[in-house]
């Protein structure tokens, strides 16, 4: 039941200690947070292409029992999610395609709500385990939809960035503290 979750926390702690190393990339929280995320996803997309019981996380033939009866072509369902989750991996690594990835799969995991919903609901075991709970499935999710949506949110480098270098504004008290005057 935790499992999903520690691939997204696990590889976040790691990434922020070495941001405390002096790893530049990962001088946040948020961007090594949005790291594990990406390596989460890496590891749940794999699962959609995989045979089920290779592993320890389930497979292909799981992923597909999981798609409500409601959706058209649920193994093209599958593999189609798991391609989404691997382009959206790597658009949280680059700083320029995080703010869309973010949203892409904000917008994936609500989709994807459903089968989680359904697998919870109709008991639909997952690699020989027991289906997670509905209590835990759905605020994991919404914990994922939070992080992909922080992706969304600019930096200060990226507002500075699309301002010209230049401050939105500035008090007459900012002037005076950076050392200016207040004659005209």
């Amino acid at each position: 039941m935790f499992g999903t979750l520690m691939l997204i926390v696990v590889p976040s702690v790691l990434f922020r200690l070495l941001g405390a190393f002096g790893v530049g990339r990962f001088a946040t929280w948020r961007v090594s947070v949005l790291h594990g995320l990406a390596v989460m996803l890496v590891f749940t997309a794999s699962a959609h292409f995989v045979p089920s019981a290779l592993g320890p996380m389930p497979g292909h033939h799981d992923l597909v029992a999981m798609v409500p009866p409601f959706v058209p072509f649920p193994r093209l369902a599958v593999y189609a999610t798991g391609v989404l989750e691997l382009l959206g991996a790597a658009g949280l690594v680059r700083e320029a395609t995080r703010p869309a990835a973010g949203l892409g799969l904000a917008a994936l995991f609500v989709l994807m709500l459903p089968a989680n919903i359904h697998a919870a609901v109709e008991h639909i075991s997952s690699n020989g385990q027991p289906a997670t709970p509905l209590w835990f499935r759905i605020p994991e999710q919404a914990l994922f939809i939070g992080v992909a949506l922080w992706a969304c949110v600019p930096t200060r480098a990226a507002a500075s960035h699309r301002s010209g270098g230049v401050p939105a504004q500035t008090s007459f008290h900012d002037g005076l503290r950076a050392g200016g005057s207040d004659a005209a």
